[in-house]
């Protein structure tokens, strides 16, 4: 009976196209925003900070990303760890480049340049859609990690061939290197991680979100109607390509701290796939539900052993992951093959008419 939203009426358009109708869904975001910056800093241990809760932000990030271009758009990309590769060595540029600008700044600054690889990549998809437009993106892919990998500029001609992050300071906090606290790191992370999906969301419930799902439907019906694909669908991979590369700006300066283009290889692209695969096509909150499976199942898979005192070696615990997770998948996309996103939308329906089954 909590979950109701009888008697809650509007009495004006704006009302009605509110983000959050009910006030139910308006409060349990507010408290879960206050949870969030407010409580999890001070009582989160540092491992759950840096091995989880950081980790999950920046993927829920890239799959948010990854989401906008395949599951609204219609455009299948399997080159996502590549624009991530794009968002992270040029951040790491711009910051020895610049080193008295501020960082945050420098962070959501790569992103644009994700973003004009990402429409340089998208030219293909106006001639080309479904499995051979995979391909040309698969094809980027492995170009980034040739050129990232191949030309010294990138990372400096450091002799390790990696990218080490330096230390740079907000307001007196330092927010990168290895003297930067996990508790800033994470504010950091969930700030910038908030802020883009809050723009996401209203950018997928205007007129732009409406035509990349118009494209998807059915592309042919669309133009006809006045929607132009050119711009739709490069309007579509650079945004997706801009949320991606602020993602991989942040999974080396916030995360891991120092890496090789490897970090960004095609296993990257094909588990941020597998997140949105599992979370739902075409949600924004399916994002964030597959990143949390994504990241959450491994830990408890390694952790489940020590827990119940079964003597294991690691490698054999590593197979159990890989077979554990790969099955999970298959029964997703067998049982429910829109995702997590779809399980909680029933479960939302169903509360709104509980106790009454329909």
């Amino acid at each position: 009976m909590i979950y109701r939203d009888t008697g809650q009426f509007k009495h004006s358009y704006e009302k009605d196209q509110e983000l959050f109708a009910i006030s139910q869904d308006r409060w349990g975001i507010v408290i879960l925003l206050v949870i969030a910056f407010f409580v999890i800093p001070v009582f989160a241990s540092d491992y759950w900070l840096q091995a989880i809760l950081i980790p999950f932000l920046i993927f829920s990030l890239a799959a948010l990303g990854l989401n906008l271009l395949t599951g609204y758009a219609g455009q299948l990309s399997l080159g996502t760890g590549g624009f991530m590769a794009v968002g992270a060595y040029s951040c790491f540029k711009l910051v020895t480049l610049f080193p008295n600008t501020n960082v945050i700044l420098l962070i959501l600054l790569s992103g644009f340049f994700s973003a004009v690889v990402g429409i340089i990549f998208g030219l293909p998809s106006l001639r080309i859609k479904g499995f051979y437009l995979a391909v040309a993106t698969l094809a980027a892919q492995f170009f980034f990690e040739w050129l990232f990998g191949r030309v010294g500029w990138f990372y400096n001609y450091n002799d390790s061939g990696a990218i080490e992050v330096p230390v740079r300071k907000v307001f007196d906090f330092i927010v990168t290197g290895p003297t930067a606290t996990t508790q800033v790191r994470y504010i950091v992370v969930l700030s910038i991680v908030v802020i883009l999906s809050y723009i996401a969301v209203n950018i997928l419930r205007g007129r732009i979100g409406r035509s990349w799902m118009a494209i998807r439907d059915m592309d042919i019906a669309a133009e006809l109607i006045g929607i132009r694909p050119l711009k739709t669908k490069l309007l579509a991979f650079a945004m997706s390509s801009f949320y991606v590369g602020i993602a991989g700006s942040l999974f080396i300066f916030t995360y891991l701290g120092s890496a090789e283009v490897e970090v960004f290889d095609i296993n990257m692209s094909f588990e941020i796939l597998f997140m949105i695969i599992i979370g739902g096509l075409g949600s924004v909150s399916g994002a964030f539900m597959g990143a949390a499976f994504i990241v959450l199942v491994p830990i408890l898979i390694t952790n489940l052993p020590l827990i119940l005192g079964i003597p294991i070696n690691a490698a054999t615990v590593e197979h159990f992951n890989f077979m554990i997770l790969g099955s999970l998948i298959i029964v997703f996309l067998i049982f429910e093959p829109h995702g997590l996103a779809k399980i909680w939308s029933i479960m939302r329906e169903k509360l709104r008419v509980w106790p009454f089954p329909y």
